[in-house]
């Protein structure tokens, strides 16, 4: 399987997968000009990975600002892992925060309400 490393920009995250380790790091802001240009191969990877693979699956996550084409791309994910734990696999999520941004707390937190595989938000 193929792994992804996109960089970080101005205005997107850097995005990291390690099959072999079952890894997915995403770090950075997340305003992209073209959300679906950006986001379509990590899609794609976590897709693959959830169907190719029995291997846990952990995302983690240092965002610092979402923007709403980006909160989109991210519920599409959550939702692949609620299917994904559904089926009995095992996935989590680590979302970091720093302490001074509780916007992204909040955000952090509306996301795992709706989440019932293991989702930690931790302050840094």
């Amino acid at each position: 399987m193929n792994d992804l490393h996109i960089p970080a920009s101005q205005s997107t995250p850097e995005i990291r997968t390690d099959s072999a380790a079952g890894t997915l790091l995403m770090r950075g802001d997340s305003y992209p000009e073209n959300s679906f240009e950006l986001f379509s191969p990590l899609l794609g990877w976590v897709q693959r990975y959830l169907a190719e693979t029995v291997q846990p699956l952990v995302l983690n996550l240092h965002l610092l600002y979402l923007n709403t084409s980006s909160v989109k791309v991210m519920m599409e994910i959550f939702d692949n892992l609620e299917e994904a734990h559904a089926g009995g696999r095992t996935v989590s999520v680590n979302w970091h925060y720093d302490q001074e941004n509780e916007r992204v707390a909040e955000l952090a937190e509306e996301f795992k309400e709706d989440c019932s595989f293991p989702f930690n938000i931790v302050q840094q």
